[in-house]
């Protein structure tokens, strides 16, 4: 299911802007598919020119690098704590960028895009006591 992107169909006036041409599917968008806190699901996608795209249903691990030794580890997720994009994604464990989670090892902050590679890459900001 895609979803068509593109310019509005009114001019500034109000009038009407009349279609020149059909739409191309290189013009369609995808629809936001939420990674969601659970075992490990994923999604290949066919891009624009042949390519292949990963997309992330649900995880419960993350690679998660410590700033002070820069040791990257892969440890288990065990909630979201927080999330700037929507706090409504907390309440509902959905994992997009910037999203704070606890993991075994502490917080840490998702540095990527998980519903466009496939993985969940995090840097830690709280290590546990």
């Amino acid at each position: 299911m895609g979803r068509w992107q593109g310019r509005s169909l009114r001019k500034a006036t109000g009038g009407k802007i009349w279609q020149r041409r059909e739409k191309k599917k290189s013009e369609m968008g995808t629809e936001f598919i939420e990674a969601r806190l659970a075992p490990t699901k994923q999604l290949e996608l066919r891009t624009f020119g042949g390519g292949r795209k990963l997309r992330l249903l649900s995880s419960d691990v993350a690679n998660v690098m410590d700033p002070k030794t820069s040791k990257v580890t892969k440890s288990k997720i065990t909630t979201v704590s927080g999330n700037p994009a929507d706090p409504h994604f907390v309440r509902r464990n959905v994992l997009t960028k910037g999203a704070i989670i606890t993991t075994e090892i502490g917080k840490a902050r998702i540095t990527n895009r998980p519903g466009q590679d496939g993985m969940i890459n995090a840097i830690l900001i709280e290590p546990k006591q």
